[in-house]
C-alpha cells in the first residue's frame, strides 16, 4: 500500500494494492481517451474554419448549446480567463462566426452570439459528430451505456469538487 496525496495536498490513507492497480489501469485508458478527444477536437475545429483553435471551437459549442451570453459568462462556462476568451471571440468575429449585440437587460454590456453562418456551421459539425458517436456506440448494450454515463458523471462531480 502507498500513501497518495489528496486533491487538497494532504496525504490520504494508504490505498490497497488492488485499488492502486485499478486506478493505474483506469489512468492509462482515460489518458488514451483524452488524447483521442483532443485529436477529434482539433479535427472538428478545422472543419468549422481552417484557422480555428480547439479552444475557440469550445466557445462555439457553448454558444450553440446555451445561446448568446456575455463574455464573463462565457469565460466562466469554460473555466478560462476573460482575456483568453476575448482574444478567441475577436477571431471568431473576424471570420463571421459570432457577433456582439447589445444586451437587452443592460445596454452597457454585450451579448456574444452565433451568426447565422456560425449557427449553420456548428449545427453541421455537431450533427456529424453525433452521428459518428452514435455509430461508435450503436452495438453497446443500453445498460452498459447507462452505467458508463453514470460513472463518468460521478467522476466529473468528484473532479469539480
Amino acid at each position: 500500500m502507498t500513501t497518495e496525496a489528496a486533491p487538497d495536498g494532504n496525504a490520504s490513507p494508504p490505498l490497497p494494492a488492488e485499488t492502486q492497480a485499478a486506478i493505474e489501469v483506469l489512468e492509462v485508458e482515460l489518458s488514451l481517451l483524452w488524447r483521442r478527444a483532443r485529436a477529434t477536437s482539433h479535427s472538428l475545429s478545422r472543419s468549422v474554419h481552417p484557422d480555428l483553435e480547439p479552444a475557440a471551437y469550445g466557445l462555439l459549442s457553448v454558444l450553440l448549446k446555451q445561446g448568446g451570453m456575455r463574455l464573463t459568462e462565457l469565460a466562466r462556462c469554460i473555466g478560462v480567463g476573460k482575456p483568453s476568451v476575448s482574444r478567441q471571440i475577436s477571431f471568431l468575429e473576424s471570420v463571421g462566426l459570432v457577433r456582439k449585440e447589445a444586451d437587452p437587460r443592460d445596454g452597457r454590456a454585450q451579448l456574444i452570439e452565433l451568426t447565422p453562418q456560425g449557427l449553420a456551421k456548428m449545427r453541421e459539425v455537431h450533427d456529424g459528430r453525433q452521428r459518428a458517436f452514435h455509430s461508435l456506440l450503436a452495438h453497446w448494450d443500453p445498460k452498459d451505456l447507462t452505467t458508463l454515463a453514470e460513472l463518468i458523471a460521478r467522476l466529473n462531480d468528484d473532479a469539480a469538487r
